[in-house]
């Protein structure tokens, strides 16, 4: 216990210090950035520049392990399952279609055309398909990827989803979506834009119909996590399984924190749960992404990450023009049909 107190009060030190970083009046005028963000780049110059003592070192495992884990069940208290019936069965269509077309052409194109290991894939798709970092965050575990193809990972979800938080209003403002009303829009940004603080500036940017709109899709979008671990964890299973009657239980790893998420996310849909309070787990929760952002930077190896080039932002280019331009197609087919 004495050990993880020192590595945890580091990690928890930086996510202190990334709060307030991204406080500042300059960050929000100019740069913009997450405390999430901040946290994983002060951790990896800590990680690289500063020989981290062994006493510290079980601290921020924890903090990337256990307290990532607590953090992701958190994220249902984000979410109602009502959020799925206000985005109405198009909203719906489009989150699955946008999610499972954008994951498995980035996984495809991770592997097949610039040959990236296979766990960089994954999370390549998972961080563009679902939710930015967090998704990258609770994919990590799940299919054993190191810690800098992580960082990577966060890296290219932060540089398109901010492309797309700015270009998204300006080119709807500019008439260049065809004849996409604010409802369009809202559902379209929330499909295909990378994190949820990202979705909700650009669609409020709009309208706050657009707004709205934008966020309900969003946060069904980002419900769409828990099956998708499941069923990453049992393809892996099977995929890696030597016997070939099957896949026992045991093959398969399970990410039993799912399950948390969506147990939490039923709580939260009773409405029994006052709203100040919620707010208040919200925020705490972004204090422990925070904590596991810092933990991760930290335990990132920066000669790793430059040795990766630039094939994971390549495929990310191609995942964000796939999400655009898909994302226009999908949305004027589903409302063709049931318009």
């Amino acid at each position: 216990m004495f050990n993880i107190t020192f590595g945890l009060g580091l990690t928890t030190a930086v996510a202190v210090i990334s709060f307030f970083i991204s406080s500042l009046e300059f960050n929000k005028e100019t740069l913009n950035l997450s405390p999430l963000i901040i946290a994983i780049l002060i951790g990896a110059i800590i990680g690289n520049i500063f020989k981290i003592p062994d006493s510290f070192k079980i601290g921020v495992i924890f903090s990337l392990k256990k307290i990532l884990r607590l953090a992701i069940v958190l994220l249902g208290f984000r979410l109602t399952f009502q959020n799925v019936i206000d985005v109405g069965i198009a909203g719906l269509i489009v989150d699955a279609v946008m999610l499972i077309g954008t994951f498995i052409l980035g996984v495809w194109v991770s592997i097949k055309i610039f040959k990236l290991d296979r766990s960089m894939g994954y999370l390549l798709a998972s961080g563009s398909s679902i939710c930015g970092a967090s998704a990258v965050l609770a994919t990590a575990p799940v299919v054993k990827a190191p810690m800098h193809h992580a960082a990577v990972a966060v890296a290219t979800v932060t540089i398109f989803g901010t492309l797309s938080m700015f270009m998204y209003p300006v080119v709807y403002k500019a008439g260049l979506l065809l004849d996409f009303n604010d409802t369009h829009y809202g559902i379209f940004t929330g499909a295909t834009v990378h994190e949820v603080a990202q979705v909700v500036a650009a669609g409020f940017a709009v309208s706050e119909d657009a707004g709205n709109t934008a966020t309900i899709a969003k946060l069904t979008r980002v419900m769409m996590l828990a099956p998708l671990l499941l069923v990453l964890s049992f393809y892996i299973a099977k995929k890696n399984t030597l016997h070939g009657g099957g896949v026992a239980l045991r093959d398969i790893p399970i990410p039993y924190f799912v399950f948390g998420f969506i147990a939490v996310v039923g709580l939260n849909s009773l409405g029994i749960v006052p709203q100040n309070f919620v707010e208040n787990i919200n925020l705490i929760d972004t204090f422990l992404l925070t904590i596991a952002m810092a933990a991760m930077g930290i335990e990132t190896n920066l000669k790793k990450i430059k040795g990766v080039g630039m094939k994971p932002i390549y495929v990310s280019l191609i995942m964000f023009l796939f999400l655009f331009f898909g994302g226009i197609f999908v949305v004027k087919l589903t409302h063709f049909f049931l318009d």
